[in-house]
């Protein structure tokens, strides 16, 4: 009896541990997505310490989950929204959605972030209407992102006041 209950306990930590292997594209650690980051060719600090969890699909589609809507600071503010996704390729996150970044005073939406050369020391920002290049040294650690509730930036635009409200 002893030696059937040894297989069965065998034979179950067996397929557990199958079952911890065959996922491992959907982790809840910030490092890992960090050392995801990093195994791309992409820097840590593209994404934010308040990520707490991020699944990468098969097709590459990669999903960072956030606290919560934040603003933190490279050369210029960003603002993440709650979730940012992307295709996730070796040097590249393209089709970037959830990540804005203030150009002289508007919030522009960054459509892809592209590291060509890791030996040029540059990493390439398309923020729709430029390319905007940056050191690779302004995202070597991930920054601290400080919570903004639930702003949206695409809807602060300035209302000017038409002569109709001035009557």
């Amino acid at each position: 009896m002893s030696m059937a209950f040894f297989n069965t306990f065998l034979s179950l930590f067996l397929l557990l541990s199958l079952l911890s292997l065959s996922s491992p594209h959907s982790l809840s650690s910030s490092s890992s997505i960090h050392d995801l980051l990093r195994s791309k060719g992409l820097p840590a600090g593209l994404l934010p310490d308040e990520v707490k969890s991020y699944k990468l699909s098969e097709n590459g589609l990669l999903e960072v989950f956030l606290d919560g809507p934040c603003l933190t600071k490279y050369e210029n503010r960003v603002f993440f929204e709650s979730v940012v996704r992307a295709n996730l390729t070796y040097g590249s996150l393209i089709g970037v959605e959830g990540l804005s970044q203030e150009e002289l005073f508007l919030w522009l939406p960054v459509k892809d972030i592209i590291v060509d050369d890791p030996k040029s020391g540059l990493i390439l920002f398309d923020i729709g209407v430029a390319h905007k290049q940056l050191s690779l040294s302004l995202f070597e650690d991930p920054p601290h992102c400080k919570p903004q509730g639930g702003l949206k930036l695409k809807k602060h635009v300035r209302k000017e006041k038409g002569f109709e409200s001035l009557r």
